[in-house]
């Protein structure tokens, strides 16, 4: 994957991550913060994908994803007379924590078309150290170091939206009561499927 150059507030990174630590520790302030980096430090999650074919199916894709996230609801939904940027920090680069230590890179033999013959290429695949769900697990490991506000559990819980798994009623009424919930999700939505286009590396066949 060809190395990115990502902007935020006219400061230039060479690497999603470092523009995730300083959005990250520049405006989330809470208590229990650091540790949460600290801890987030020791997992794979600079370094995982953030799917396993679709968008950002890369090396560090789940951080340039999280990232995108971010920068995409400041530029879309960031209203400064109702909205945190610590809120925004803390949903759009958290929403996916669950996906650390969730991935891991198989081999599988792939058909080559020009020569005939078969060959090993590597892709990722589930292999899920803690199953306790989606947006869910999220919110649990970010609670384990840094306690969230209401509207923030709500928002990272239910970021998926339709393509969550309970599809329960409870989502409609978050999203109605919480509009940072909603704002969350359009994002997400709009990085996966628009801004993301073209990051997998990896053969869908």
């Amino acid at each position: 994957m060809p190395c990115i150059t990502l902007i935020y507030y006219e400061v230039i990174f060479v690497t999603a991550k470092e523009e995730f630590i300083a959005i990250f520790t520049e405006n989330v302030n809470r208590h229990g913060a650091k540790e949460l980096l600290d801890w987030l430090l020791t997992t794979d999650f600079f370094d995982a994908p953030a799917s396993t074919k679709f968008h950002c199916a890369c090396e560090n894709g789940l951080v340039m994803h999280s990232v995108s996230v971010f920068n995409t609801m400041m530029e879309k939904h960031y209203d400064e007379d109702t909205d945190s940027i610590e809120s925004f920090a803390i949903c759009a680069l958290l929403h996916d924590i669950c996906k650390a230590q969730f991935y891991k890179v198989s081999q599988r033999n792939v058909k080559n078309e020009q020569t005939g013959q078969w060959e090993k290429q590597p892709f990722y695949a589930v292999e899920d150290m803690f199953p306790y769900g989606h947006g869910e697990k999220s919110v649990f490991l970010v609670e384990r170091f840094m306690r969230l506000k209401l509207d923030e559990a709500m928002a990272i819980r239910w970021h998926m939206g339709g393509f969550d798994e309970s599809k329960s009623y409870a989502m409609s009424q978050a999203y109605e009561k919480y509009p940072l919930a909603v704002k969350l999700h359009l994002a997400d939505l709009e990085s996966t499927y628009l801004r993301e286009k073209g990051t997998s590396v990896v053969n869908n066949r």
